[in-house]
């Protein structure tokens, strides 16, 4: 008996200790996510943290060993607000978390100031949807996206509107935001240069609501169009607006408004065939998103937003590179991102030498019965 209960003991300090080794081999690494959580647009934040959620339980389900180690990933989930103060302070909060890469921000005006103190730490940024030029300009070899920047997106707009719907005379507002306002500029150029009149400049901000001095001063000089750099809070108020105001200019505008919030946020002031917008990331092949989207409204009994998938693919676009470099140290894994070549739900992605995504694909959109219907994918 004495025998049986020693090697009890001992089969149980044994167990521990394998235990215990084995534990010590699980190393946490910590992702962040950064969008705005609060704020007008905090249901497209939220929609890019849930696309990050996703992400990382499928890392983890996958049971990757880096370095000898059995990865445990965990998202650290950060609100700026849309605010660029409070992403700088949120930058800082996670720079001192020593996180291994940050999954952000949402938008330009608080990605680019961000993005100086990750650099400063060597920590990796993606962004799914900042498409700002200026944030990859910056000489930063931390900073990448995985859409299209506002010179494409911008570009594309200006000729679809000449082109395809043989806009004449065209006024254009913005919100002042670094999207609003870098958008505007790049569809103003690409506009002007394919014989567009640009009959009017209006400027407003991403937190008003009440447009109709503006709108009212766009009326009378009676556009085919009105281009819209800016929120789709903002547009869907705008529009509600613009039908009070018995204007019947088609509307156009960027990523932010082609969202699926907006036949929800313009009410009756959208109608069929009205908005055209352009989103800055197009997928050739569909049937790998159509699956993401099945599993996304099975996680969260909602329908993506819109860069749900980006974020997704940006997780797993840093995870492919800590692979590669068989370390999760920015420093080690940092080189293999920037010559990464991955597949993921949104199609091939590779960056060019400033972080930019090479060869991005855009989508046009417009609205019917309450929908979004793609209308051209192009480059």
């Amino acid at each position: 008996m004495q025998i049986n209960a020693k090697n009890t003991l001992l089969a149980a300090a044994m167990t521990l200790t394998m235990a215990t080794a084995v534990q010590a081999q699980e190393q946490v690494v910590k992702i962040a996510h950064v969008g705005p959580i609060t704020g007008p647009v905090a249901h497209v934040g939220k929609d890019n943290e849930n696309g990050a959620r996703m992400a990382i339980d499928d890392l983890n389900a996958k049971h990757l060993v880096i370095g000898g180690k059995k990865i445990k990933f965990v998202l650290q989930a950060e609100d700026d607000g849309s605010d660029p103060k409070q992403a700088t302070s949120v930058a800082q909060k996670l720079v001192d978390a020593k996180v291994a890469a940050v999954i952000g921000h949402l938008q330009s005006g608080t990605s680019i100031p961000a993005s100086k103190i990750y650099f400063d730490a060597g920590i990796p940024q993606i962004s799914p949807s900042a498409t700002s030029a200026k944030y990859t300009e910056q000489g930063f070899n931390t900073t990448f996206r995985v859409v299209a920047n506002d010179s494409q997106l911008g570009a594309a707009m200006g000729r679809y509107a000449a082109k395809v719907l043989h806009a004449k005379k065209v006024a254009v507002i913005d919100d002042r935001t670094a999207y609003g306002q870098g958008l505007a500029t790049e569809f103003l150029k690409d506009a002007k240069a394919n014989g567009v009149d640009i009959v009017s400049t209006q400027y407003t901000n991403d937190r008003a609501t009440d447009f109709s001095a503006i709108l009212t001063a766009v009326k009378a000089k009676q556009p085919d169009l009105i281009f819209f750099g800016g929120i789709d809070a903002s547009a869907g108020t705008m529009l509600r607006q613009m039908r009070q105001l018995g204007i019947t200019a088609k509307f156009m505008g960027g990523d932010a408004i082609c969202t699926a919030a907006l036949p929800r946020l313009a009410g009756e002031g959208l109608l069929d065939d009205q908005v055209y917008c352009a989103i800055a990331g197009g997928v050739e092949n569909q049937a790998p998103l159509d699956a993401f989207k099945a599993a996304y409204k099975q996680k969260y009994n909602a329908d993506i937003v819109q860069y749900a998938p980006y974020t997704y693919d940006a997780v797993m676009i840093i995870a492919k590179a800590m692979q590669e470099a068989n370390s999760v140290d920015p420093k080690q894994y940092l080189p293999k991102l920037g010559k990464i070549q991955y597949t993921g739900v949104t199609g091939k992605i590779a960056f060019d030498d400033k972080g930019d995504i090479k060869n991005g694909t855009l989508s046009i959109y417009t609205f019917r019965n309450g929908q979004q219907v793609l209308l051209s994918l192009t480059k």
